[in-house]
């Protein structure tokens, strides 16, 4: 269709004298060009002004609107700019239409080529607006006609020009006042031109009216191109089936009943029996048959003046919906206490924690022998480590891996806990919870070697002794004493000096030597519940310390990234308008090591 040019317009009207081209309201404010409401409609030839009478969305729509704000916010630096274009144009879209006009409710009529809805375009306007004929296509720009004022803003949103922008008799129909109604291109036109012009409008209009003819409703360009992407925009869509004065006899109700078939295959639900849906009915622009029932369901639908916010509310869903993938986890999803735990666990094993408790436990059972063994022995043993300096027992927390073993265990524990962490999560959560445990590790091996190196250096300092060991001490000495004095005695008989008596000297000296050996088993067997024990604490000194700087470095990071899934998936169970079904459960991503477990 071409558009009617002013020259053509202006012949019509002085013709058939109906026609208002928007200078009745101008005259009705004076020569000057003032309208009624004293704003100055210079910027727009036909009359029509600017008016910023929206107002702000309310209700389920506004909290589902700042939540997507918020999920957007809480999204951008984890996932790309394509995912979020959609919600981001969403925003933009409704804000746009939230600075406009609540007062009206723009509506478009949408075609094929042939399908007549410029007929039923000018048979809805009462004066032929947009033209007609059997050259195809007849209209190359969307033309609107507005029944009230007001709606300059809504029309430059859709960028029709005010050359191209009507209205319909003065005062028109009182029950479609605030309607604009647009006419757009044919969407299956040869021209790439004509179908952009639609694909934009029709994703700015507050509702649309799709025409179909009984030869081309079930055309496929229509059902997988508009219908089955916007089967969610339900409510606000008509399906209008045109020309049915071609059809004979029950033909047109059994093509109806096969179109609403179409539709329910296409995922749209038809509003029958009172049920939300799409509005599904037949009609002849050509002889009127049917236009006033549409007229009527329009009035209604206009009237009613909620259809700009259930259109923003269709598009809210339908962006949720492509952004489930990102969001939506099934099952559960984070750290429990046993996956915090096996990691503390593999670091404590990588920096040789067991190894160092029972280097702890050898120390301290040296550290008895020493106290406790016979001065001869002790004498023994000081003498073979002099003559072997490398025969002694290995320094407490030395290393028993070498350094790159340990740095592969530690890596290798970082991989298993970002993985368990990652489980169940979107992608892109996925990935940033492994990022974060990347970087949380950078550093990790060299502190953790530190650990080591500060608990080996307390293990060297002198362990703490049981309160008997300094009985078991003075026994020993009594023992060498007895041996002493013995030994002594025995001698001054031998050599005159005593009066001579081998048994007592020699059972002296024999209970010196026999308790002496005695005193040594009966501390080591007592030694080795408090070694045991010593040993336990220092393991679990490093298996504490290695677990908190496990913690500190990359637990923590992890249940960050935790922490903001559950943050998005709240919000996105509130954009989805499911907000009870979204609610994390089992735990909360606490800093300091507490469960962590998002339910899906």
């Amino acid at each position: 269709m071409t558009a009617i040019t002013d020259e053509r317009a202006d012949d019509e009207n002085e013709a058939a004298g109906r026609w208002d081209d928007g200078l009745i309201a101008r005259r009705a404010g004076g020569e000057d060009g003032e309208v009624e409401d004293g704003t100055d409609g210079e910027d727009d030839p036909w009359g029509e002004v600017h008016v910023p009478i929206g107002g702000p969305y309310v209700g389920p729509l506004r909290v589902r609107l700042d939540a997507l704000r918020e999920l957007i916010g809480l999204s951008r630096t984890r996932l790309d700019g394509q995912t979020l274009a959609e919600a981001g144009r969403v925003l933009d879209e409704a804000a746009a239409r939230q600075r406009l006009s609540s007062r009206h409710t723009v509506v478009a009529i949408a075609g094929a080529t042939g399908s007549g809805k410029s007929t039923l375009f000018n048979a809805l306007a009462e004066v032929p607006i947009s033209e007609t004929g059997l050259r195809r296509p007849t209209t190359a720009a969307p033309i609107a006609c507005t029944w009230s004022e007001g709606a300059a803003g809504l029309l430059d949103r859709l960028a029709i020009p005010p050359r191209l922008r009507r209205r319909p008799l003065a005062g028109g129909d009182e029950e479609l006042y605030g309607l604009v109604l647009v006419d757009l291109p044919d969407h299956d036109s040869a021209l790439l031109r004509h179908r952009e012009q639609v694909d934009r409008v029709v994703a700015l209009v507050d509702a649309v009216i799709w025409v179909v003819d009984p030869e081309k409703y079930a055309d496929a360009a229509l059902h997988e191109r508009y219908l089955r992407p916007l089967a969610g925009h339900a409510e606000i869509t008509f399906v209008v089936l045109n020309q049915i004065d071609r059809l004979p006899g029950d033909t047109a109700d059994q093509v109806l009943d096969d179109l609403r078939r179409l539709l329910d295959e296409d995922g749209m639900a038809v509003g029958e029996h009172g049920e939300p849906g799409a509005t599904v009915l037949a009609l002849s622009a050509l002889t009127g048959e049917g236009v006033g029932e549409l007229r009527d369901l329009i009035g209604k639908f206009v009237q009613d003046r909620s259809a700009a916010a259930r259109r923003l509310s269709a598009d809210v869903d339908a962006a949720a919906a492509k952004l489930r993938s990102v969001y939506f986890a099934d099952g559960r999803t984070g750290l429990d206490e046993r996956s915090r735990e096996d990691f503390g666990a593999r670091l404590a094993e990588a920096i040789g924690a067991s190894a160092a408790g029972e280097a702890a436990e050898r120390v301290w059972r040296r550290n008895a022998s020493r106290a406790c063994g016979t001065p001869w022995l002790r004498l023994w043993r000081w003498y073979e480590r002099t003559r072997m300096p490398g025969s002694g027992l290995p320094e407490p927390g030395a290393p028993v891996e070498d350094e790159l073993t340990a740095r592969q265990r530690v890596e290798q524990a970082v991989r298993t806990v970002a993985d368990e962490a990652a489980a169940g999560l979107p992608a892109p959560w996925a990935q940033a919870v492994r990022e974060a445990a990347v970087r949380g590790a950078e550093g990790l091996p060299e502190a953790l070697d530190e650990l080591a190196e500060r608990e080996a250096a307390a293990t060297k300092e002198r362990p703490l002794r049981p309160a008997w060991w300094p009985a078991a001490v003075l026994a020993q000495a009594a023992m060498t004493l007895l041996q002493v004095y013995g030994g002594l005695w025995l001698v001054g008989q031998i050599i005159g000096v005593l009066t001579p008596g081998l048994l007592p000297p020699v059972m002296v000296m024999l209970a010196g030597i026999v308790g002496g050996p005695l005193v040594e088993w009966a501390c080591a067997a007592a030694v080795r519940g408090p070694a045991r024990r010593y040993g336990q604490d220092a393991q679990r000194r490093l298996h504490e310390a290695a677990a908190g700087c496990g913690r500190a470095k990359v637990l923590d990071p992890i249940a960050g990234e935790l922490m903001r899934y559950r943050e998005v998936r709240e919000q996105y169970a509130t954009v989805s308008g499911k907000a009870g079904a979204g609610r994390a459960g089992g735990g909360s991503g606490s800093g300091g090591g507490g469960t962590v477990r998002l339910l899906g």
